[in-house]
């Protein structure tokens, strides 16, 4: 298949940076893209890599208040200055660093790139590693997102005439703002498959939290069980995810990549495999071709194993949408290995991937009430699924 792909890249994405002791490590990032470009995968006569657009407060603003940019861009300016509590900035999560504001807009201008893109046609697929910040408040900063990519990006197709985009995140943590953001809009399919509420940040995500009074069902929540691994986790996808996409059927799929559910992430308990994600995005891919034109805007997120995880699942990602699936036993570049070594003085892994090959037993098999997880599964079918017409128990 001959697919028109962009990566969105620029140097400058690595300056969203919370300091040398933060989780969110923009080295991830770097890591990744050069990844990517070792392993063959940004040379495809079909794939191209281009910078970010500007972005201005006109754009933020059709997702955050003109008081939060401001505050925003008056803690970059003054870094040294007094905590923002009531803007969520200079706390642990969101301490506040130099040049905030507009390195925080360079990841907005990279994914409202990526949705123009898409949106216009200009290409079938688009990644933005760099994205998916889903956690920003219109008026708060949070979970290390200080502007909601994510909903600007949605938000803009929206006001160029888009009726239907959906929304899937993979993340462990559960995707809270671009929920809020259209929590009330049913011309936004929210799908978020996290960690239960009961044990993460952000405790939301319940399968009752289902949108607002003119969008019920259009805010779907799966609660996962801690330990959940690749064959339960893709048992949940494919309970889920697949008919909502059939029965709404999106202009545009938008995904957002965290990779914190592995099992080494150190934020989380959810045990899956770059083998199970690797086939996540694979299904992605495939579900934007089913059901969305083939109009695909996907996006980066969490992810804390800064050098065994996150490089090897996003080069993944960009070799599944530049139509190059790198093989899973493809060993690593040693370029890349000598990189790591150097860069960071760590050992790099050896191959892409980490000896998985989940088989997952479809939902059709059967319910289990004994089951935690298919347990969880029923209730976020139960909640949603009758407000677009299926039935939770059957397909």
């Amino acid at each position: 298949m001959s697919e028109r792909v962009a990566v969105v890249w620029d140097d400058a994405l690595a300056a969203y940076d919370f300091g040398p002791s933060h989780p969110l490590a923009p080295v991830r990032v770097e890591l990744a893209y050069r990844l990517a470009g070792d392993l063959g995968l940004l040379r495809s006569p079909d794939c191209e890599v281009v910078p970010p657009a500007g972005c201005d407060d006109t754009l933020l603003q059709l997702v955050h208040s003109p008081h939060y940019i401001a505050a925003v861009r008056r803690a970059g300016a003054d870094p040294m200055g007094a905590a923002d509590p009531a803007h969520g900035l200079g706390n642990e999560d969101n301490p506040v660093f130099p040049g905030m504001h507009e390195a925080s807009a360079a990841v907005v201008g990279a994914t409202v790139e990526g949705m123009r893109r898409v949106w216009t046609g200009a290409n079938d697929h688009v990644v933005n590693i760099a994205g998916g910040l889903h956690h920003a408040m219109p008026g708060h900063a949070s979970g290390f997102c200080v502007y909601n990519d994510v909903s600007v990006a949605i938000a803009w197709a929206l006001a160029q005439g888009a009726e239907r985009i959906a929304y899937v995140d993979v993340d462990v943590h559960h995707g809270d703002g671009v929920e809020r953001a259209f929590w009330d809009d049913p011309r936004v399919l929210t799908i978020s498959l996290h960690e239960t509420p009961r044990t993460l940040f952000p405790m939301t995500g319940y399968p009752e939290e289902i949108g607002g009074p003119a969008a019920e069902g259009y805010a779907v929540n799966a609660a996962l069980p801690p330990g959940t691994e690749d064959e339960g986790w893709m048992r949940a996808f494919d309970a889920i995810v697949p008919p909502l996409l059939a029965e709404f059927r999106p202009q545009v799929l938008v995904s957002q990549q965290g990779a914190d559910g592995h099992f080494l992430d150190p934020l989380a308990h959810l045990a899956l495999s770059i083998d199970g994600q690797r086939a996540a995005y694979a299904t992605l891919h495939d579900l934007a071709h089913q059901h969305a034109g083939g109009r695909w805007l996907a996006l980066g997120g969490g992810g804390y194993e800064i050098v065994d995880v996150v490089p090897r699942a996003w080069a993944h990602l960009i070799g599944i949408a530049v139509g190059k699936p790198v093989p899973p036993f493809t060993a690593l570049p040693e370029t890349w290995r000598e990189y790591v070594r150097s860069r960071l003085g760590r050992v790099a892994p050896v191959h892409m991937t980490d000896g998985r090959q989940p088989r997952p037993r479809p939902w059709s098999a059967g319910y289990d009430p004994a089951n935690w997880l298919d347990r969880a599964i029923l209730s976020t079918r139960r909640a949603v699924f009758p407000h677009h017409g299926l039935d939770p128990h059957f397909g």
